[in-house]
C-alpha cells in the first residue's frame, strides 16, 4: 500500500507463526519428490506435487550454485515475485508477490512470523543467507491457513537440520565495494538431540545511491541462527529455535529545500543511517500417536524488533515492537493405502505491540490481540488426485472479526501431465504506523482504517518429461482487492494521510517456469511472469508488467568444477516521485533492465574449495525505486572449507 511506499521513503528523505509449518522436516521424502511445509498447518511436509496451489523452492543447491548473498536476490527467480531495494545492499527491500504490495506477503523465518509490528511487513534488506538454507514461496491467498498479511502469498526461508547437512563449513569472500562476507555452520545428529548453528556476516563499504552523488553508502548485517530437535522418544521430540539479525545501513535523504532543482531527488546525507535489530524465537514440542497418524503439537513463539533513524545531529525516528504468539495444533491421518483423509484443527493466539520512539507528540504503546481458529481438510487418491480445503475465523479485539477459506486441487495423469487449480480469499489489518504514525507537516497515520480483503482464483498446467527430467508449467491467476489503504491529502492542510479505497484493485496474470535436470550434470531453471496490475484503473508501481529469469549451471564429471549464469530481466514499472513541495505524488517511469552474474566454484580438495563470481557483468545502469542509484559491475573471490 502507498503508505508504506511513502513512509518508507519519508523515513529515507527526512532522514517472525510456528505452528503453521515444522521446520524440523527435511527437503525430500524417500521417494525424492521435493517436500514443503509452508503449505499445511498439519505439521506433515507434503509434496509440491500434491498441492494445487503455486508454490516454488528454492533449494540449498540453488543458493550455493547462484552464490546467494542476499535472499532477495534470488527470490527474483521466482515467477510472480518482484524485487524493489533502495539503491545498496541494506536498503529498504521490498518483495511484491502476484501486484500484492509489499505488507501483503507473510514472511517466515524457520516457521517464525518475521513482519516487523510496528511497520506490518517485512524488510528483507534484512536478510542475509546463511549456509546450508532453502526458500520455500507459496502464492496466492493463504490467510485461512495463516491469518492476515498472506494476501500476496507466503515467504518461508528455513535453514536445513544438522540430518540434512550434518559436518562442519566456513566461508570467506571479499571484493568490489569494500565488501567482505562470511558464514560459519556446525550442525549434525549425537545421540537423541539434532542440531544446527550457524553465522552470517555482510559488510560493504557500498557505493553512491544519489544520482548525482559521491558518498559510498556502505552496510553492516550480521545473523546468528541455531536450531535443536530433541527426540527422546520416537513419538515425542521438541523443537527450538533462535535467531538474531542485526544491520546498520548508511541511507540517503532526498532534497527537502522547495529552491532546489533537485527537490525530491536523493542526495548526498553524510551521518544519515539506521538501525534495525531483531531477535525471533522458537519452542515446539510435539506428539504422535496411533502409529504416527495422530499428532498433536503446542509452539510458543515471539519477534522482537527495534529499528532507529540516525541523521549527523543524532537520533531521529524510531520503533519498538513484540509479537507473542501461541498455537496448538492437532492433525489426523486415516484411511487406506490408496484413499487417505487428513483433518487438522488448530488455535492461534497473538498479541502485537508496538511502540512510537520518534521524538513527537505521538509517542505511546498499543497492542493488539488476535484469535485464530482453523481448520483443514486434505484427501490424497492413489497419488494422483488431491484435494483440501481450508476455513479460518480470527477474532480481534481492534478490527471487525473475519472468516477466510480456500479450496484447491490437483491431479496427476500418467503421462506426467498435472493440473491444478485453487480459489481463496485473504485479509490483511492495517499496519501501526498506518494507523498511528506520524511525522511533522508530512504524514499523519488514521486510526479508523479498515482491513484491507482480496478474493482470487488460479488455475494451472504442469508436464514432466523423462521421469522428471524437466518440468514445465503455466499458471494463470486473477485477483481482487477491495478497501485498500492508499495515501490522500485532504483540505485544508493537504498532510498525507491513508485511507480504504471504495473501488477494487485488481490483479491478473501469467506464471511460466521451466525447470530441467537432463544430465547429472546441467541444472537449468527459467521463469517468466506477465502481470497486469491496476489500482483505482491506474498501473499499480513497482510491479513491472514483464519479468523474467534464466539460470544454468554446469558441473564437471567428477563434480569439483561448477559454473553458473545467471540472467534476471525487470521491465518498465510505474513509481512515484515526490518532487513536488506539496508531497503529493508525481508518477514516474522507471527503465527496463537485464542484470548477468557469472559464478564459478573449483574443489582443490573434497573439502577446501575456491569460487568467485561476477555481479552485473554487462555494467547496467538502471534504478529499481525513483532517483536511488544501484551498484555497477563487481567481482568477489573467497574461499570455502567443509568437514
Amino acid at each position: 500500500m502507498k503508505s508504506i511506499q511513502y513512509l518508507s521513503l519519508l523515513a529515507l528523505t527526512a532522514t517472525p507463526a510456528f505452528a503453521q509449518s515444522n521446520p524440523s522436516q527435511p527437503t525430500r521424502n524417500e521417494d525424492g519428490d521435493t517436500i514443503v511445509v509452508t503449505g499445511s498447518r498439519s505439521g506433515e511436509a507434503v509434496p509440491v506435487k500434491q498441492i494445487g496451489a503455486s508454490i516454488t523452492v528454492l533449494d540449498a543447491e540453488a543458493l550455493e550454485t547462484r552464490q546467494t548473498r542476499i535472499i532477495s536476490d534470488i527470490l527474483r527467480d521466482v515467477p510472480g515475485v518482484a524485487v524493489n531495494r533502495t539503491g545498496a545492499i541494506g536498503g529498504l527491500t521490498q518483495i511484491r508477490v502476484r501486484g500484492s504490495e509489499g505488507n501483503h506477503v507473510l514472511v517466515l523465518i524457520d516457521g517464525i512470523k518475521a513482519s516487523d509490528p510496528y511497520y506490518g511487513e517485512y524488510d528483507f534488506g534484512t536478510l542475509i543467507a546463511d549456509p546450508e538454507a532453502k526458500v520455500e514461496v507459496l502464492r496466492g491467498q493463504q490467510s485461512s491457513l495463516y491469518g492476515s498479511d498472506a494476501i500476496g502469498g507466503v515467504i518461508q526461508y528455513i535453514t536445513l537440520t544438522g540430518a540434512e547437512a550434518p559436518g562442519f563449513s566456513a566461508r570467506a569472500e571479499g571484493g568490489s565495494f569494500g565488501t567482505f562476507t562470511g558464514g560459519l555452520r556446525a550442525a549434525g545428529v549425537t545421540g537423541d538431540l539434532d542440531y544446527a548453528v550457524s553465522g552470517s556476516y555482510y559488510h560493504t563499504k557500498g557505493t553512491p545511491t544519489a544520482r548525482y552523488g559521491t558518498r559510498d553508502v556502505g552496510s553492516d548485517s550480521a545473523g546468528l541462527s541455531a536450531k535443536l530437535i530433541w527426540s527422546p522418544a520416537d513419538n515425542f521430540k521438541v523443537t527450538g529455535v533462535a535467531r538474531y539479525s542485526y544491520t546498520d545501513a548508511d541511507t540517503n535523504d532526498s532534497e527537502n529545500d522547495p529552491g532546489s532543482p533537485l527537490f525530491g531527488y536523493t542526495v548526498d546525507s553524510p551521518g544519515v543511517h539506521f538501525k534495525n535489530k531483531a531477535f525471533y524465537g522458537l519452542i515446539r514440542a510435539e506428539l504422535t500417536a496411533l502409529d504416527g497418524r495422530w499428532t498433536n503439537a503446542v509452539t510458543a513463539q515471539m519477534a522482537d524488533t527495534t529499528r532507529k533513524g540516525y541523521t549527523a545531529a543524532g537520533f531521529d525516528y524510531g520503533d519498538k515492537g513484540q509479537r507473542y504468539k501461541g498455537s496448538f495444533e492437532s492433525s489426523l491421518r486415516f484411511g487406506t493405502d490408496g484413499i487417505i483423509h487428513r483433518l487438522t484443527a488448530a488455535v492461534d493466539v497473538e498479541r502485537e505491540q508496538f511502540q512510537n520512539t520518534t521524538p513527537s507528540a505521538f509517542q505511546g504503546k498499543r497492542h493488539t490481540d488476535n484469535v485464530g481458529l482453523v481448520g483443514q481438510y486434505e484427501l490424497l487418491v492413489n497419488d494422483a488426485l488431491s484435494l483440501g480445503a481450508s476455513i479460518r475465523r480470527d477474532e480481534n479485539d481492534r478490527f471487525d472479526d473475519v472468516t477466510t477459506w480456500r479450496a484447491q486441487g490437483s491431479y496427476s495423469f500418467a503421462t506426467g501431465t498435472r493440473i491444478r487449480g485453487a480459489y481463496g480469499t485473504g485479509v490483511k489489518n492495517p499496519g501501526y504506523n498506518e494507523l498511528f504514525g506520524y511525522s511533522d507537516g508530512r504524514y499523519i497515520g488514521n486510526p479508523n482504517l479498515k482491513p484491507e480483503k482480496s478474493e482470487g482464483w488460479e488455475a494451472g498446467i504442469e508436464q514432466s518429461f523423462g521421469g522428471n527430467l524437466a518440468t514445465i508449467g503455466a499458471t494463470y491467476f486473477d485477483s481482487r482487492l477491495k478497501d485498500e489503504i492508499y495515501i490522500t491529502y485532504p483540505a485544508p492542510t493537504y498532510v498525507a494521510t491513508p485511507s480504504n479505497r471504495t473501488t477494487l484493485s485488481k490483479q491478473r496474470g501469467v506464471e511460466v517456469f521451466v525447470s530441467a535436470r537432463p544430465i547429472q550434470q546441467i541444472r537449468l531453471d527459467a521463469a517468466y511472469t506477465y502481470l497486469k496490475a491496476r489500482e483505482n484503473g491506474t498501473e499499480e508501481v513497482r510491479r513491472p508488467k514483464h519479468v523474467a529469469s534464466f539460470n544454468a549451471t554446469v558441473f564437471s564429471k567428477d563434480e569439483r568444477f561448477s559454473g553458473t549464469i545467471t540472467l534476471r530481466y525487470n521491465g518498465r514499472q510505474s513509481d512515484v516521485a515526490y518532487t513536488d513541495p506539496s508531497y503529493i505524488p508525481v508518477r514516474v517511469s522507471l527503465k527496463e533492465y537485464v542484470l548477468v552474474n557469472l559464478n564459478a566454484e573449483y574443489k582443490i580438495t573434497p573439502a577446501i574449495a575456491l569460487f568467485g563470481r561476477v555481479e552485473n557483468l554487462a555494467n547496467e545502469d538502471y534504478e529499481e525505486v525513483f532517483s536511488f542509484a544501484t551498484p555497477g559491475r563487481a567481482g568477489y573471490g573467497g574461499v570455502r572449507v567443509r568437514f
